[in-house]
């Protein structure tokens, strides 16, 4: 399968900016992806022919109830479940406290949850509330050496109490890919729920959530392609059975039960749009395509295989320079298990001043922690600045990586002489 950049590249009008003369690259894509036109003037057409709340009997109304079915749908090829098992909400972080709390009505004193040392703090933080009822909260360690999950401390934490394992399905920190299957096969052994943020690897795999197996799934339009919307995959019957904290005036029918207040017609109007450009990439990649959802694995795989080439390129390069540090998975055999997300320092410079230095050359990075705080203090770097994270999108080329290159080592030098 191959990807025609250019055609890529002309889909998505932020890469035109300039500054000082260079274009800008932008490897912060972890951080929230750039739009492709076509959702743009989505945005702006429903506001211009279809803003109204739902559930009123006149045309502008009729026409965004009909969009939030489209959104369901839309997302539900995405994901590979079906409508009724897609809520909407603010964002991930959002929708998982939702989750959490009405899952906490179930449990009781001493029941054990399951979370990492590799995830976001949106994966941990609304499982560690839990304590107030009595949860016991259990983590993961993780391989210092590659940024790995440690699987033989993941077998130790989950026993007989463990109610619920929360695991991301990629880290936003280091790229590292879980292996899920393992998660939801040990969870199942002893009747846990499994909840996987797939936040940070929506945009660098296709996703299939029966395949998986998973109970629960949560990802953000907007770290692929689309507006700030965040969405919740259920398996209908627990969707159907948690009593979620809601406004009681409001529908009661899955899934909208977990939907609190107005959702952002706007953004499930981008969010259509962002999966709409997908599929036309799968469709380009893989003519033969007839469903949406077909289209999707086509584009999702074609991106892919296309982004661990780039990776390949990136962290070969990046291991030449003298002084650098890179945190992951560095070995090119093992690159299925990584996205191409890595996180490094530069010795003699904090990660601010590395990233400032980027940006200053028109190469978008972030520095920090991430909100993988876990993460960064197990590899000692927190009290120091954290990481640099350059974070790459299938948007990106190989010149983009060149540069970059060329920068750092120039920055390096700089500490050095």
């Amino acid at each position: 399968m191959h990807l025609d950049i250019e055609w890529i590249r002309a889909q998505f009008p932020a890469l035109d900016r300039k500054i000082g003369g260079q274009p800008v690259i932008f490897f912060d894509g972890p951080g929230g992806t750039q739009v492709p036109k076509s959702t743009i003037d989505a945005i702006g057409n429903y506001l211009l022919q279809s803003n109204a709340n739902a559930h009123g009997a006149f045309a502008t109304s009729a026409q965004t109830d009909a969009l939030i079915r489209a959104a369901r749908v839309a997302i539900a090829d995405f994901l590979g479940c079906d409508r009724d098992e897609i809520a909407f909400g603010a964002n991930m972080t959002t929708l998982t406290f939702a989750l959490s709390r009405a899952i906490g009505r179930q449990l009781q004193p001493g029941d054990e949850i399951v979370v990492t040392r590799l995830d976001h703090e949106a994966n941990v933080s609304p499982w560690q509330a839990l304590e107030e009822r009595g949860a016991v909260i259990r983590f993961v360690d993780v391989k210092v050496e590659d940024c790995t999950l440690d699987t033989s401390d993941l077998e130790r934490q989950i026993n007989e109490r463990t109610r619920i394992v929360a695991v991301g399905y990629a880290s936003n920190a280091v790229g590292t890919i879980n292996d899920v299957a393992t998660v939801v096969r040990l969870a199942r052994a002893v009747g846990a729920l499994v909840f996987i943020d797939a936040v940070h690897y929506a945009p660098h795999g296709a996703i299939d959530v029966r395949a998986i197996d998973c109970d629960f799934l949560a990802c953000s339009a907007y770290k692929f392609f689309g507006p700030h919307v965040g969405i919740l995959y259920g398996k209908r019957e627990h969707l159907a059975r948690l009593r979620p904290y809601k406004v009681r005036p409001a529908p009661e029918e899955v899934p909208s039960r977990w939907e609190t207040g107005t959702q952002n017609h706007e953004g499930l109007a981008g969010l259509v749009a962002a999966i709409d450009y997908l599929s036309e990439l799968g469709r380009r990649v893989s003519p033969a395509v007839e469903s949406r959802r077909s289209a999707l694995v086509a584009a999702m795989e074609a991106i892919r295989q296309y982004e661990r080439e780039l990776s390949k390129q990136l962290v070969t390069g990046l291991l030449q320079i003298p002084g650098l540090t890179l945190y992951g998975i560095a070995d090119r055999d093992r690159f299925a298990w990584r996205t191409p997300t890595v996180a490094i320092r530069l010795a003699g410079h904090t990660p601010y001043v590395v990233a400032k230095a980027l940006g200053d050359r028109g190469i978008f990075t972030w520095n920090g922690n991430f909100y993988a705080r876990h993460l960064t203090e197990r590899l000692g770097v927190e009290a120091s600045g954290g990481l640099v994270r350059i974070g790459l999108v299938h948007y990106n080329h190989l010149e983009e990586i060149h540069y970059l290159l060329k920068v750092l080592k120039e920055i390096s030098a700089l500490a050095t002489s």
